[in-house]
């Protein structure tokens, strides 16, 4: 097993087998202390953090796998907090992708001349470049294909996914009485044929949620969702 990458919440393994192992820490992003799952920074370390992020993801990685939604999943080691998935190559150098059902976040930051906060978003599909150092820019369907790192026609199949996936954990979330406000994914190409598909994880620290108007925090999210 050879270390290949060192993430703010994970580590990523290659196997002899060509699978790849991700490792899940316990630390989630934020600034000063505070949870926000489109922060740049590593901002606070809890305690169980990265098992109940990947009892959420495992959950939700099988609940795709039921319908039919590609994904790099495989399984999952609950006890050693680690995750085995497909290779996969991303687009460009990362993007992240953000299904907003709620004007919260840098979606309010940016347009809250236009929009009140947690007004109702009609499942907006939002793409950044992964890149610290210029905060994770927005960047436009044209822009993505004029880079060269989407084409316009794979641009409607993340769309579309993005939508699709985003429904299945709002559904579920829904059945304990949780509201998702907004999502994070991270999508990539299937070595084999290089078909689009989920990839990363699907937790409580790429999402917001709420429960009767309060927020919920990472670790509750999982003792609600799997209790």
């Amino acid at each position: 097993m050879k270390l290949q990458y060192t993430g703010k919440t994970k580590d990523v393994y290659v196997l002899e087998d060509g699978n790849y192992l991700l490792k899940f820490k316990d630390d989630v992003t934020g600034e000063n202390g505070v949870f926000d799952p489109g922060a740049n920074t590593v901002g606070l370390t809890l305690e169980g953090a990265g098992r109940a992020g990947l009892k959420l993801t495992k959950f939700f990685f099988e609940r795709l796998k039921e319908e039919g939604i590609p994904t790099h999943y495989i399984d999952a080691n609950i006890d050693e907090a680690t995750m085995t998935v497909k290779p996969a190559t991303v687009f460009g150098q990362g993007l992240e992708v953000i299904c907003r059902y709620r004007a919260v976040g840098s979606f309010l930051r940016r347009y809250g001349k236009y929009v009140e906060e947690g007004q109702a978003l009609d499942a907006f599909v939002e793409v950044t470049l992964k890149d610290d150092a210029r905060q994770d820019p927005p960047i436009s369907e044209d822009g993505l294909d004029m880079l060269g790192i989407l084409s316009k026609q794979e641009y409607a199949v993340l769309k579309q996914l993005t939508q699709q996936i985003a429904g299945v954990v709002r559904d579920e979330l829904a059945k304990k009485g949780i509201d998702l406000y907004d999502i994070k994914f991270e999508f990539g190409r299937i070595a084999d044929n290089n078909q689009i598909m989920l990839i990363d994880e699907i937790s409580g620290g790429n999402m917001r949620a709420y429960k009767d108007g309060q927020y919920i925090e990472p670790l509750e999210l999982e003792k609600l969702m799997l209790a």
